[in-house]
Protein backbone atom coordinates (compact mmCIF):
# COMPACT_ATOMS: atom_id res chain seq x y z
CA UNK A 1 0.00 0.00 0.00
CA UNK A 2 1.37 3.63 -0.88
CA UNK A 3 2.33 5.60 2.12
CA UNK A 4 -0.36 7.96 1.07
CA UNK A 5 -2.82 5.44 0.78
CA UNK A 6 -2.09 3.86 3.91
CA UNK A 7 -2.02 7.64 6.26
CA UNK A 8 -5.43 8.07 4.69
CA UNK A 9 -7.19 4.49 5.65
CA UNK A 10 -5.40 5.07 9.25
CA UNK A 11 -7.15 9.33 9.42
CA UNK A 12 -10.58 7.51 8.17
CA UNK A 13 -10.14 4.51 10.81
CA UNK A 14 -9.69 7.51 13.35
CA UNK A 15 -12.40 9.72 12.34
CA UNK A 16 -14.78 6.62 12.68
CA UNK A 17 -15.14 5.32 9.18
CA UNK A 18 -13.84 1.97 9.67
CA UNK A 19 -16.28 -0.66 9.24
CA UNK A 20 -19.09 -1.79 11.49
CA UNK A 21 -19.86 -5.32 12.07
CA UNK A 22 -23.79 -5.12 10.73
CA UNK A 23 -26.13 -6.70 13.42
CA UNK A 24 -29.63 -7.93 12.38
CA UNK A 25 -31.97 -6.08 14.11
CA UNK A 26 -33.09 -9.62 16.09
CA UNK A 27 -29.81 -9.76 17.44
CA UNK A 28 -28.50 -8.79 20.18
CA UNK A 29 -27.10 -9.37 24.38
CA UNK A 30 -27.85 -13.18 25.37
CA UNK A 31 -30.41 -13.82 27.42
CA UNK A 32 -33.15 -11.01 26.41
CA UNK A 33 -35.62 -9.79 23.88
CA UNK A 34 -34.69 -6.47 21.76
CA UNK A 35 -36.28 -3.33 20.98
CA UNK A 36 -34.62 -0.62 18.83
CA UNK A 37 -35.45 3.25 19.71
CA UNK A 38 -33.56 6.63 18.28
CA UNK A 39 -33.70 10.11 20.63
CA UNK A 40 -31.12 12.12 19.45
CA UNK A 41 -27.87 11.66 20.90
CA UNK A 42 -27.14 7.48 21.79
CA UNK A 43 -25.28 8.44 24.59
CA UNK A 44 -27.65 10.22 26.26
CA UNK A 45 -30.87 7.47 25.90
CA UNK A 46 -28.03 4.82 26.06
CA UNK A 47 -27.78 5.62 29.81
CA UNK A 48 -31.50 6.48 30.21
CA UNK A 49 -32.24 2.81 29.08
CA UNK A 50 -29.64 1.48 31.47
CA UNK A 51 -31.33 2.77 34.52
CA UNK A 52 -34.65 1.35 33.79
CA UNK A 53 -35.11 -2.41 36.27
CA UNK A 54 -35.86 -5.05 33.43
CA UNK A 55 -33.51 -3.91 30.99
CA UNK A 56 -30.39 -6.05 30.50
CA UNK A 57 -28.13 -3.46 28.11
CA UNK A 58 -28.60 -0.69 25.45
CA UNK A 59 -26.07 -0.59 22.75
CA UNK A 60 -25.61 2.69 21.22
CA UNK A 61 -25.62 2.41 17.01
CA UNK A 62 -26.77 3.47 13.94
CA UNK A 63 -30.17 2.38 12.14
CA UNK A 64 -32.74 3.45 8.89
CA UNK A 65 -30.28 4.41 6.37
CA UNK A 66 -28.95 3.43 3.17
CA UNK A 67 -25.70 3.28 3.13
CA UNK A 68 -23.65 -0.08 4.84
CA UNK A 69 -21.10 -0.31 7.35
CA UNK A 70 -21.74 3.42 8.39
CA UNK A 71 -19.37 4.97 10.87
CA UNK A 72 -20.00 8.20 13.12
CA UNK A 73 -17.77 10.72 10.60
CA UNK A 74 -20.55 10.07 7.91
CA UNK A 75 -23.52 9.75 10.11
CA UNK A 76 -22.83 12.83 11.24
CA UNK A 77 -22.87 14.71 8.35
CA UNK A 78 -26.13 13.54 7.75
CA UNK A 79 -25.37 12.04 4.01
CA UNK A 80 -26.33 8.31 4.95
CA UNK A 81 -30.23 8.01 6.39
CA UNK A 82 -29.03 6.42 9.39
CA UNK A 83 -30.01 7.78 12.51
CA UNK A 84 -28.47 7.85 16.17
CA UNK A 85 -30.20 4.88 17.71
CA UNK A 86 -30.10 2.47 20.57
CA UNK A 87 -31.15 -1.15 20.72
CA UNK A 88 -32.34 -2.21 23.86
CA UNK A 89 -31.72 -5.61 24.85
CA UNK A 90 -34.51 -6.63 28.55
CA UNK A 91 -36.18 -9.39 30.12
CA UNK A 92 -39.61 -9.30 29.13
CA UNK A 93 -40.76 -10.84 32.99
CA UNK A 94 -39.45 -8.04 34.16
CA UNK A 95 -40.42 -5.01 32.03
CA UNK A 96 -42.98 -5.33 29.05
CA UNK A 97 -42.67 -3.78 25.54
CA UNK A 98 -45.11 -1.68 26.26
CA UNK A 99 -43.46 0.14 29.34
CA UNK A 100 -40.52 0.42 27.38
CA UNK A 101 -42.77 2.82 25.12
CA UNK A 102 -44.16 4.50 27.60
CA UNK A 103 -40.28 5.40 29.49
CA UNK A 104 -39.23 6.02 26.10
CA UNK A 105 -41.46 8.76 24.82
CA UNK A 106 -41.13 10.22 28.38
CA UNK A 107 -37.08 10.58 27.83
CA UNK A 108 -37.25 12.34 24.14
CA UNK A 109 -39.15 15.48 22.58
CA UNK A 110 -41.67 14.00 20.36
CA UNK A 111 -42.88 16.92 19.21
CA UNK A 112 -39.85 17.99 16.83
CA UNK A 113 -38.55 16.64 13.52
CA UNK A 114 -35.05 15.59 12.26
CA UNK A 115 -33.48 17.05 15.73
CA UNK A 116 -33.42 16.18 19.62
CA UNK A 117 -32.62 19.19 21.84
CA UNK A 118 -29.25 20.76 20.93
CA UNK A 119 -28.85 18.33 17.97
CA UNK A 120 -30.09 19.34 14.43
CA UNK A 121 -30.31 17.24 11.49
CA UNK A 122 -32.46 13.80 9.89
CA UNK A 123 -29.49 11.63 12.00
CA UNK A 124 -31.09 12.77 15.30
CA UNK A 125 -34.74 12.52 14.45
CA UNK A 126 -36.84 10.00 17.08
CA UNK A 127 -38.00 6.78 15.80
CA UNK A 128 -39.36 3.33 17.47
CA UNK A 129 -38.11 0.25 14.87
CA UNK A 130 -40.82 -2.24 15.36
CA UNK A 131 -39.70 -5.96 14.89
CA UNK A 132 -43.02 -7.72 14.55
CA UNK A 133 -46.71 -7.04 14.47
CA UNK A 134 -47.28 -6.86 18.08
CA UNK A 135 -44.49 -4.14 18.41
CA UNK A 136 -46.02 -2.50 15.79
CA UNK A 137 -49.57 -2.13 17.19
CA UNK A 138 -48.16 -1.51 20.78
CA UNK A 139 -46.13 1.76 19.45
CA UNK A 140 -48.92 3.36 16.95
CA UNK A 141 -51.56 2.56 20.27
CA UNK A 142 -48.99 4.26 22.84
CA UNK A 143 -48.58 7.19 20.28
CA UNK A 144 -52.30 7.45 19.26
CA UNK A 145 -53.15 7.28 23.46
CA UNK A 146 -50.71 10.30 23.72
CA UNK A 147 -51.98 12.23 20.99
CA UNK A 148 -55.68 11.42 22.49
CA UNK A 149 -54.85 12.85 25.38
CA UNK A 150 -54.02 16.09 24.06
CA UNK A 151 -50.78 16.57 26.22
CA UNK A 152 -48.55 17.07 22.94
CA UNK A 153 -49.80 18.85 20.41
CA UNK A 154 -48.44 16.57 17.85
CA UNK A 155 -46.17 13.98 17.57
CA UNK A 156 -43.13 13.96 14.73
CA UNK A 157 -41.55 10.25 15.98
CA UNK A 158 -41.23 8.01 13.00
CA UNK A 159 -42.82 4.34 13.62
CA UNK A 160 -41.18 1.98 10.74
CA UNK A 161 -40.32 -1.80 10.75
CA UNK A 162 -36.46 -2.10 11.87
CA UNK A 163 -33.71 -2.70 9.25
CA UNK A 164 -29.88 -3.34 9.94
CA UNK A 165 -28.70 -2.29 13.26
CA UNK A 166 -25.33 -0.86 13.00
CA UNK A 167 -23.43 -0.78 16.82
CA UNK A 168 -21.38 2.28 16.70
CA UNK A 169 -18.02 2.50 17.22
CA UNK A 170 -16.58 1.13 20.82
CA UNK A 171 -15.77 4.29 22.18
CA UNK A 172 -19.15 5.30 21.73
CA UNK A 173 -20.54 2.49 23.72
CA UNK A 174 -21.14 3.20 27.75
CA UNK A 175 -19.74 6.79 26.73
CA UNK A 176 -21.19 8.22 30.66
CA UNK A 177 -19.97 5.78 32.35
CA UNK A 178 -16.35 6.04 30.85
CA UNK A 179 -16.52 9.83 30.54
CA UNK A 180 -18.87 10.92 33.06
CA UNK A 181 -17.65 14.30 33.62
CA UNK A 182 -17.43 15.31 29.65
CA UNK A 183 -20.96 13.55 29.17
CA UNK A 184 -22.56 15.47 31.67
CA UNK A 185 -21.39 18.59 30.95
CA UNK A 186 -22.37 17.43 27.36
CA UNK A 187 -26.20 16.60 28.91
CA UNK A 188 -26.28 19.39 30.44
CA UNK A 189 -25.35 22.03 27.74
CA UNK A 190 -27.47 20.74 25.63
CA UNK A 191 -30.69 21.53 27.68
CA UNK A 192 -31.93 17.48 27.49
CA UNK A 193 -33.38 17.17 30.81
CA UNK A 194 -34.72 20.86 30.92
CA UNK A 195 -36.82 20.51 28.09
CA UNK A 196 -37.71 16.53 29.35
CA UNK A 197 -39.11 18.14 32.56
CA UNK A 198 -40.65 20.80 30.55
CA UNK A 199 -42.40 18.44 28.14
CA UNK A 200 -43.74 16.23 30.55
CA UNK A 201 -44.53 18.23 33.95
CA UNK A 202 -41.40 16.83 35.56
CA UNK A 203 -42.68 13.24 35.83
CA UNK A 204 -38.94 12.59 34.34
CA UNK A 205 -36.11 12.88 36.36
CA UNK A 206 -32.96 14.04 35.40
CA UNK A 207 -30.08 11.10 34.28
CA UNK A 208 -27.02 11.37 36.33
CA UNK A 209 -23.63 9.85 35.05
CA UNK A 210 -21.90 7.68 37.84
CA UNK A 211 -19.42 10.89 39.32
CA UNK A 212 -21.00 13.99 37.75
CA UNK A 213 -22.00 16.64 39.26
CA UNK A 214 -24.24 17.19 36.35
CA UNK A 215 -23.22 20.95 35.20
CA UNK A 216 -20.55 22.43 33.35
CA UNK A 217 -17.09 22.34 33.55
CA UNK A 218 -14.39 24.89 33.67
CA UNK A 219 -12.51 24.60 30.26
CA UNK A 220 -14.37 22.30 28.40
CA UNK A 221 -16.11 24.43 25.24
CA UNK A 222 -20.04 24.29 24.90
CA UNK A 223 -20.61 20.68 22.74
CA UNK A 224 -22.57 21.11 19.16
CA UNK A 225 -22.96 17.46 17.75
CA UNK A 226 -23.81 18.89 14.42
CA UNK A 227 -20.98 20.42 14.14
CA UNK A 228 -18.12 17.81 14.65
CA UNK A 229 -15.57 20.53 15.60
CA UNK A 230 -17.23 21.21 18.83
CA UNK A 231 -18.23 17.68 19.86
CA UNK A 232 -16.07 16.52 23.02
CA UNK A 233 -13.66 13.51 21.88
CA UNK A 234 -14.88 10.15 21.05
Amino acid sequence: MKPNLAAAFVALSLLGCAPNTADSPLAGVTGGKTAIFAGGCFWCLEADFEQLPGVIAAESGYTGGHLPNPGYALVGLGITGHTEAVRVTYDPQRVSFAQLLDYFWRHIDPTVGDRQFCDIGNQYRSGIYWQNEEEKEAAERSRDALLASGRLPRIETEIRAASTFFPAEEYHQDYYRKNPLRYAYYRHACGRDARVREIWNEEAPPSRSPGATGGPSDGLSPPGRGDLSGTPPR
